[in-house]
């Protein structure tokens, strides 16, 4: 007979996130922006200035047995940007949590998860139908997810792996490191420590990118440099740049493979990846952009992958790109999808279709968000990881690289075994 488990106690707590918040739309439309300086005003609904700091809600389920599961209600830094849900503010929605959502946790089974995480990423009656912020749903999914690991005394790898029949990983995913463009130091942290790609390296503002994209080209040219000059003959990362449109601002569409073949030759001999060259105003308007330039470059045999990530943010979005044959590789931005089984829903249809995938997210999450997505990246062994949280690289790569490796090493001397009705037990191997 199944044995229904429940939360004793939740509690919803206020903390910081792991980077913070810009009105993506303000910084476009400045002709003069500083980082963290609001000369211009804001445009985006829900922003109070351009660059504001990044807040969470914790979410701590008290199981029957006394451990604590915890996830993280956080969004992205660009948030209310191409079709994403508006700036997440902790202070407006935690009486909502404490009135309406806590009452219905209470009853769920802990049990298993899949079906709880699809309970809490439906609309709600009691909201008039109306579906929970991202970042709620993302952060309650995340609670759900490693209090059923806690109730069966394994991994949140091992309950993905179970409900989804997925096989774990037997080594660590490939890291993309997150870095400032400006911190050298940081670059060459990253090629000591061999990251498998690198330097993601934000390129937000026209001017980031220089007059004819001078700027950048010599930035990549540069990067390549490095590694050669740094790294073993035996390292070869792959290449990554976040561009958010900035690419599509500065040329227009018939002169952008141009330019992308001089980023794969400034690059040389490593294979590149841009993500978002373009962002354009609608999500239709953006596959066909993305299918064109990803058509124009296969014929000319430019060497550039193409990542997807504005306009691309739920499971529906994905595969809309897929479809379309619009991408190379598609970012499943984890709080942008909400509960967490999307994310998994995602990276498992991506390697259906053969559609390369990053499981992604944002600077501005948490060490607890970063956590649940290694375990699921375990599960579901996309291409790829984004290192978060934060834009440091050493600490986001060392948070991932260590939540896998420890699992890894949980695992190894044990052999799985998924039973039906969410039972799971183990046996020596």
């Amino acid at each position: 007979m199944h044995l229904k488990i429940q939360p004793t106690e939740i509690r919803f707590v206020r903390g910081l996130s792991g980077y913070f918040h810009k009105d993506l739309q303000a910084v476009k439309q400045s002709p003069s922006y500083d980082p963290l300086v609001d000369n211009v005003s804001p445009v985006t609904a829900g922003f109070k200035s351009v660059v504001q700091a990044g807040e969470v809600i914790s979410v701590l389920l008290r199981l029957p047995n006394g451990a604590v599961a915890i996830g993280e209600c956080v969004d992205v830094i660009f948030s209310g940007a191409a079709s994403r849900d508006p700036l997440f503010e902790p202070s407006e929605y935690l009486p909502l949590l404490n009135e309406i959502i806590k009452p219905k946790l209470l009853e769920f089974d802990v049990s298993t998860f899949r079906v709880n995480s699809i309970t809490i990423d439906e609309p709600w009656p009691e909201l008039g139908n109306k579906r929970l912020h991202t970042a709620i749903r993302y952060g309650l999914s995340q609670a759900l997810l490693s209090a059923t690991a806690l109730v069966h005394h394994c991994t949140m790898a091992e309950v993905v792996c179970q409900e989804w029949n997925t096989s774990i990983s037997d080594m660590p995913i490939d890291i993309l490191a997150s870095c400032h463009r400006n911190d050298h130091l940081q670059l060459d942290r990253m090629i000591m420590k061999q990251v498998a790609l690198l330097p993601h390296a934000s390129f937000v503002h026209v001017n980031d990118i220089g007059p004819r994209g001078e700027t950048m080209l010599e930035y990549v040219a540069y990067v390549s440099r490095r590694i050669r000059e740094r790294g073993d003959a035996e390292y070869q990362p792959r290449l990554h740049f976040d561009v958010y449109g900035t690419i599509g601002d500065a040329f227009t569409d018939a002169e952008i493979p141009d330019f992308l073949a001089r980023v794969e030759r400034a690059a040389q001999p490593y294979e590149v990846l841009i993500e978002s060259p373009i962002v354009a105003a609608s999500r239709d308007s953006q596959i066909l952009s993305m299918k064109q330039l990803k058509k124009s470059l296969a014929s000319r045999r430019i060497n550039v992958k193409i990542v997807a990530d504005e306009w691309c943010n739920t499971l529906d979005d994905i595969k809309m790109f897929a479809e379309a044959n619009a991408v190379d590789f598609v970012q499943v931005k984890t709080p942008d999808l909400g509960g967490l089984h999307n994310s998994i829903d995602a990276v498992m249809y991506c390697l259906k279709q053969n559609i390369g995938c990053c499981l992604g997210g944002s600077a501005n999450e948490t060490d607890i968000s970063a956590r649940a997505t290694a375990q699921v990246a375990l599960a579901t062994q996309p291409q790829f990881l984004l290192s978060k949280p934060g834009i440091g690289a050493d600490e986001g790569v060392m948070i991932l690289t260590n939540e896998m490796t420890r699992t890894l090493a949980l695992l190894v001397n044990y052999k799985f075994i998924p039973q039906f009705q969410g039972s799971f037990e183990y046996i020596r191997g």
